[in-house]
């Protein structure tokens, strides 16, 4: 009989600490209460993976998660994710999907958001449509804060969050999600809807 190891892989941990030496980010070890993260640094902002586990009574959830806090004065809110797998969301916050124009993604990809120009002008970048359509599942959406039992954030700040279900650790897919939350950071400074900077808050 194999390992442990040998059945399922190198583990959480050791998946996370090459990832910090290949991006030069830092690894905080969790406690009985939270879980290991892995926080990079892109100019202003904070990006942290992590995971956390929902339960529902007789059964529980792993969901890994990327963060990243941001001065969003604008109010302007978005939500991606691909088609099919995230459809019993219904409405985001009472937008419509909209379509940014490339047939291929737009066939993939149900995108909501606040302002239908500042989207369309956001997701107008090729490399950054190609690095979410690598990701074979994928949820990106701005969060105004965390809800009850999370951080709250003071006004004028919102939250950049990628969420999905299981335990990523694939270093490459990994290593394409933080460069997608520099990109759309970056991109979102470009047509005025965020601002670099610190946020203030730490999670």
């Amino acid at each position: 009989m194999g390992t442990l190891r040998e059945v399922f892989g190198p583990s959480k941990k050791e998946i996370w600490k090459i990832l910090c030496e290949q991006t030069g980010s830092e690894f905080v070890k969790g406690s009985f209460t939270k879980s290991d993260k892995v926080i990079a640094h892109c100019r202003d902002w904070t990006i942290t993976l992590d995971t956390y586990v929902v339960s529902t009574g007789k059964s529980h959830t792993t969901y890994t998660r990327i963060r990243a806090p941001y001065v969003n004065s604008e109010g302007f809110r978005f939500s991606i994710y691909r088609r099919g797998i995230f459809t019993a969301l219904g409405e985001y916050l009472g937008f419509h999907d909209i379509e940014i124009g490339s047939f291929d993604f737009d066939k993939d990809f149900v995108i909501k958001a606040s302002n239908e120009d500042k989207v369309r002008e956001l997701f107008s970048d090729e490399h950054l449509r190609k690095l979410m359509e690598n990701q074979p599942r994928f949820h990106l959406q701005v969060k105004d804060d965390e809800g009850w039992f999370g951080t709250s954030f003071p006004d004028g700040v919102d939250e950049l969050h990628f969420i999905v279900q299981g335990v990523l650790k694939d270093v490459d897919k990994l290593k394409a999600l933080f460069e997608l939350f520099s990109e759309v950071l970056d991109g979102l400074c470009k047509i005025g809807a965020a601002y670099e900077g610190d946020s203030g808050v730490i999670l």
